[in-house]
């Protein structure tokens, strides 16, 4: 458990927050959302003790062990992945660091025999003599091989370093945990895989996240930080989403009455409370609706962009042909091959791959940028793209300010094209920031409005989310439900699939799976998940 209270934080005259109270409790995990800014990940800081807050306190139950996703992913370089992870468990480190020191002296006394029995005590309590093993199943469940068990983090890639920062902050099962975007560079199967994790944790978790189908799997308080303000609601991201646009689109109707308000917000929890107890997520286990009441339903003021893509023109029956396509790497590694496939009207695919570099691969040959190493394609003479690439480094090596950047996609005048930027949350003082200094999420909102421009009607999304907060995911992922024209994407955001995808084509280097479904039944076919096996089985 863990009590805040009387909390501040202040830097400057900024100040983030202030008079914080609550409880979190155990067996409960808390998600904290908030715009950019916010302090999400400063109220993390605040609560470890990384960081001293301005006011108040921050108190744990007695002899209760707290553990914290690391950020620095260098700092472990000299020390073996196995060492690592069990690094995690600091007291049970100790004590093993205690009894190798005093088995390996020379003069070993009787006092070194009682000081090594009590060791030897301590180190079977908090299950010492399984540590390794429980240590080498965590990092095999989050994809480190047992062959990487012995090397040392420095010789690891940053993504493997990633899942070995995550398994150390699990290992042991503390009392109190704190993780700050576990899902970056985690794919969609190893998601998957700490949802279950967590599901089953009995403990205190505080986890920050942008991944809104996590939140909603893992979650069963939210904590909103808004506007100075941080609140704790009973249920998930979801729910807080969904009821506080509710509770906004009430406030604006000013001719509803206040009884008509009640029952449409209890009809509304009614509602999500059957959804849950129906689903698989692991909130339903929780109960996290049991004490919910209309009173903690409250509009958002958060800013949504407005992400409008329209069609210039309806697309027609061809739209893309793609004939034994094939993309190597410079080293050689064959990304896929033998790809054949036709978009029809109407089709919304996702591509996926263990390797992401097949989907930007695809999408650069498609989009003219780079050449197959065997195969054609075709685009339909209706069809009109507007692609969204991986990397946009190349778009913003330029000094020119915000409006004259997005004047050069289109034509118009400047009240034309400020009225996109508007749309993408951008104030007249914006506009006159250098495109070559802003943050990588301003420069996705940018890209975005560029696409808009276009009026395509087939849209082409590299990993669309990324550096996106999550308001901007949402309004993103709003807008494509409801498009009419084709969309060609890939993403590691598990929603964002599950609810704009109609279609999946997933590339390996040995084979192609082409299915009509979502992806929900996509991933929990046991047919598709034998095949997919057997299509990786010989992939390095």
């Amino acid at each position: 458990m863990i009590t805040v209270s009387n909390l501040a934080i202040q830097f400057g005259k900024r100040i983030l927050y202030q008079d914080v109270n609550m409880k979190f409790t155990n067996g409960n995990i808390y998600g904290i959302i908030g715009a950019n800014g916010a302090g999400k990940s400063t109220l993390l800081k605040a609560i470890s003790g990384e960081l001293e807050p301005t006011k108040g306190s921050v108190e744990m139950g007695p002899g209760e062990r707290l553990s914290v996703l690391s950020q620095d992913h260098f700092k472990f370089d000299n020390e073996t992945v196995l060492d690592t992870v069990l690094m995690g468990h600091t007291t049970m480190w100790q004590v093993m660091q205690e009894r190798t020191a005093l088995y390996s002296k020379e003069d070993f006394t009787d006092e070194d025999g009682i000081k090594v029995a009590e060791l030897e005590d301590k180190f079977a309590q908090m299950g010492g003599y399984t540590a390794e093993n429980d240590a080498a199943t965590l990092l095999s469940g989050l994809g480190i091989k047992e062959a990487l068990h012995g090397k040392f983090m420095g010789e690891l890639s940053g993504k493997e370093k990633v899942r070995v920062m995550l398994a150390q902050a699990l290992f042991g099962e503390p009392d109190n945990l704190l993780l700050d975007e576990p899902t970056n560079d985690l794919d969609l199967e190893t998601v998957e895989w700490l949802e279950e994790y967590l599901g089953n944790f009995e403990h205190t978790v505080l986890v920050v996240s942008h991944d809104r189908h996590f939140l909603d799997q893992v979650c069963t308080h939210t904590v909103d930080i808004d506007f100075g303000k941080v609140t704790l609601f009973s249920g998930n991201y979801s729910f807080w989403y969904e009821s506080s646009q509710l509770a906004l689109r009430q406030a604006q109707n000013q001719k509803q009455k206040a009884e008509e308000k009640k029952k449409e917000l209890e009809e509304f929890i009614r509602r999500f409370s059957a959804n849950v107890a129906k689903s698989r997520q692991t909130t339903s286990r929780k109960k996290m609706l049991e004490k919910l009441n209309v009173e903690e339903i409250k509009p958002s003021t958060r800013k949504y962009p407005g992400i409008i893509f329209q069609m210039e023109r309806e697309p027609g029956n061809q739209i893309l042909e793609v004939k034994d396509l094939k993309a190597v790497t410079e080293d050689g590694t064959v990304l896929f091959q033998h790809l054949n496939f036709t978009v029809e009207k109407d089709e919304k695919i996702v591509f996926l791959s263990h390797d992401p570099r097949a989907m930007t691969a695809l999408f650069e040959i498609i989009n003219g940028n780079a050449k197959p190493a065997e195969g054609t394609f075709k685009w339909g003479v209706t069809i009109t793209t507007a692609y969204l690439p991986l990397d946009n480094t190349s778009f913003f090596n330029t000094d020119y300010n915000m409006l004259d950047w997005l004047s050069q996609w289109g034509e118009g005048n400047d009240v034309y094209f400020k009225a996109f930027l508007g749309r993408m949350l951008f104030k007249d003082e914006d506009i006159l920031k250098k495109v070559n200094v802003l943050s990588g999420g301003e420069k996705m909102r940018c890209m975005i409005a560029r696409m808009q421009l276009r009026n395509a009607n087939c849209l082409i999304l590299d990993t669309p989310t990324n550096h996106l907060d999550m308001e901007s995911i949402q309004a993103f992922n709003n807008n494509l439900k409801l498009f009419k024209g084709n969309i060609l994407f890939a993403s590691h955001d598990h929603e964002f699939i599950n609810t704009i995808a109609n279609r999946i084509i997933e590339l390996t280097p040995n084979g192609t799976i082409d299915k009509l479904m979502n992806y929900e039944e996509y991933i929990h076919d046991d047919r598709i998940k034998e095949l997919r096996q057997t299509l990786y089985a010989n992939t390095k």
